[in-house]
């Protein structure tokens, strides 16, 4: 995931949930019934331009983008809480619910020198989790193949970004995605106002080498490219975000992903793919975060994702290339 998310990023993956009841609500797109898409504004009036940020100016948009995301104290550890679904889309039947996804993305900003913007560390942990209970799947039984395997979760240290005034604006996974035709262009973000309530949107469409060679990790690979595509729509306070006394600003967000059956799957190039829908929001604290069993999973045999990375290291990786790094093919057959 990520942007991450970022979110998580994005991701990433990107306040509190408990007074907002943020997850319960989602986007709340049912809020305002007309839209109120400022184009200026005088002395003290709230709008797209003003008064702290203008989101028509990258200048503004880097400020905004870095405030809903982390804390622009550049000290905190800023958390946001995913909670959402996982889909199989398979030829010659309905598309189909198979697990959960939950966990948590923590981040947090560093100064970017030479020029305005940040550096934005970030590190994401999030499970499969079973629908009925919730519970983390460390196993389960693939529903397209009815063969047990291995649940691997998503774990993404770092996924990290530049956030500035003039960025490629697709992540390079490593070096896999290169493309070279790609020019620099203004970070200006796609906002809409309806009265109060501020969205945003997002898209990435990637297509790049896959670091499962399919030659070589012949169960997992869903063949030579990696097709994928994340959405992101974010929703919050115009006021909080325009409020120079605030360093974040309470974010809701649903974030979408289409991307090739998982690895562990073990589905190959078998047809189809799955597709992700999730809620994120932030939370001011580990103890706002809904489901506290997956804190304490976290806890137990993950820790160092409960607190955001201090440095910037490389490289930024998806759960795909990691997968490619962390694992190892597994053998022939299967059912």
């Amino acid at each position: 995931m990520s942007d991450k998310m970022t979110p998580f990023t994005a991701g990433p993956i990107e306040g509190s949930i408990g007074r907002r009841s943020a997850l319960a609500t989602g986007l709340a797109l049912g809020m305002a019934p007309q839209m109120a898409m400022a184009d200026s504004h005088s002395e003290g009036e709230v709008s797209l331009k003003g008064p702290t940020y203008d989101l028509t100016t990258a200048y503004g948009n880097v400020e905004a983008y870095a405030k809903i995301g982390s804390n622009l104290d550049m000290k905190s550890t800023h958390y946001g809480w995913l909670d959402g679904y996982v889909m199989g889309v398979a030829p010659g039947g309905a598309i189909k619910t198979f697990c959960g996804f939950r966990g948590l993305g923590t981040t947090r900003l560093l100064p970017l020198e030479g020029e305005h913007g940040y550096r934005r560390l970030l590190r994401e942990v999030v499970f499969y989790t079973d629908l009925e209970t919730g519970e983390v799947l460390e196993e389960m039984e693939n529903p397209f193949t009815g063969e047990k395997v291995r649940v691997v979760p998503v774990a993404n240290d770092p996924f990290n970004r530049i956030i500035r005034a003039s960025e490629l604006s697709r992540p390079t996974f490593g070096g896999l995605n290169t493309d070279e035709k790609l020019e620099p262009k203004p970070f200006i973000l796609n906002w809409k106002a309806f009265g109060d309530r501020l969205m945003m949107e997002r898209h990435i469409n990637l297509y790049y080498p896959n670091a499962l060679d399919p030659k070589k990790w012949i169960r997992e690979s869903a063949g030579p490219m990696n097709q994928v595509t994340e959405t992101y729509v974010y929703n919050m306070s115009l006021k909080d975000l325009q409020n120079p006394e605030l360093t974040t600003v309470d974010t809701t967000t649903v974030w979408g992903r289409h991307t090739p059956w998982l690895p562990w799957m073990l589905m190959g190039q078998a047809p189809g793919h799955c597709l992700y829908n999730v809620m994120a929001a932030s939370i001011h604290s580990l103890e706002e975060a809904p489901d506290q069993r997956i804190i304490e999973y976290i806890a137990k045999n993950y820790p160092q994702y409960l607190d955001a990375p201090t440095e910037w290291v490389d490289p930024s990786l998806s759960s795909l290339e990691w997968y490619a790094r962390e694992q190892e093919p597994a053998p022939p057959g299967g059912v």
